[in-house]
């Protein structure tokens, strides 16, 4: 991810104590007055490099430390594990695919389940779809169907009944076991809607993998520790499983998540990164099959489209990866 994430210190086991005069000793190493073993003081540290100090290396100051790295530098995060490469080798493919529009029928649910509840009214049909936000189409077409058609996406059990996007499901799977390829789920809540998040994912007990920016206001738990009004199988677990479920970034922002491929079908992806470090695949959705996209953005029209060999082609323009890292180069 483009964020740097903080050494984690919670939970995890200091490093042993270092004998005095061992090698990488700094001063204040030895106690309380008495010379007594122990790890050396801060001071005996090099802080980090500041920004343009002179050390490209994103770690250069782990290397300048005295010694063993204490442990607690040592220990990366469940995304740096899933994310990491051995040096020197090419690193994975790092592809984000959205949900709504991309793996599940947003646009197709959302039609079904307001001529359910406003059976005669004005709608607009999926061939007339246009524009990213169906509220704002339809409040074009009379005001009062904007609140109207929010109320549909906003009732609770609305993402959970959503149908797969035909061959999302499969292609989700064989991305996953590509060789050199790195699959994660990035979408983004709608953040007026609480069973949003709760029914596009299973909110595992502990923390078993990637849940990145997540706003916890949204999982205001009861005393007993559930999640009220969670559905007993939320949509990504139901269709994809629970490895799926453990590489979910939830984010507002999906500029600043790194990565090499985003495959989104909202036309335009804006936020604080104005060069962020994937393409942008659009997915061919209802609301922007009439656009046309300048060279060299690319689209995938369905998922019986050529996915691999847009994989495939980025794959070959990946230098390959000095620190082991898998870091995607802005």
């Amino acid at each position: 991810m483009s964020t740097q994430a903080h050494p984690q210190t919670r939970g995890v086991a200091r490093a042993p104590p270092r004998p005095v005069g061992s090698a990488g000793e700094g001063p204040g190493s030895g106690g309380r007055a008495g010379g007594a073993p122990g790890r050396p003081c801060k001071s005996a540290w090099p802080r980090p490099a500041r920004r343009g100090s002179g050390s490209g290396h994103p770690r250069a100051w782990l290397r300048a430390l005295p010694g063993p790295v204490p442990r607690f530098a040592r220990v990366p995060c469940l995304a740096a594990l899933a994310m990491r490469t051995p040096a020197g080798r090419a690193r994975p493919v790092r592809v984000l695919v959205d949900m709504d529009g991309v793996l599940a029928d947003f646009e197709a649910g959302l039609l079904r389940g307001f001529l359910q509840r406003f059976p005669g009214e004005l709608h607009v049909p999926l061939e007339e779809r246009r524009g990213f936000f169906a509220n704002e189409q339809y409040r074009a077409l009379r005001p009062d169907l904007a609140d109207k058609v929010a109320s549909v996406y906003e009732a609770p059990g609305f993402f959970l009944d959503l149908e797969p996007i035909p061959g999302a499901l499969e292609a989700m799977r064989e991305m996953n076991d590509m060789q050199d390829t790195q699959v994660f789920i990035c979408t983004s809540p709608l953040m007026k809607y609480d069973h949003c998040v709760q029914e596009k994912v299973l909110l595992p007990q502990r923390s078993t993998g990637i849940l990145s920016f997540l706003n916890y206001d949204f999982f205001k738990k009861k005393p007993s520790g559930d999640f009220p009004g969670s559905p007993e199988y939320h949509w990504v677990e139901k269709h994809l499983g629970p490895q799926f479920v453990e590489r979910i970034i939830l984010t507002s922002d999906k500029t600043v998540i790194s990565g090499d491929l985003l495959i989104d079908d909202k036309e335009v992806i804006q936020g604080h990164e104005e060069t962020p470090s994937w393409e942008h695949i659009l997915f061919t959705c209802c609301h922007n099959q009439h656009l046309a996209l300048p060279p060299p953005r690319r689209r995938l029209r369905s998922w019986s489209d050529n996915w691999r060999e847009i994989i495939d082609s980025k794959r070959r323009a990946l230098p390959p990866d000095p620190d082991g890292l898998g870091l995607p180069q802005q």
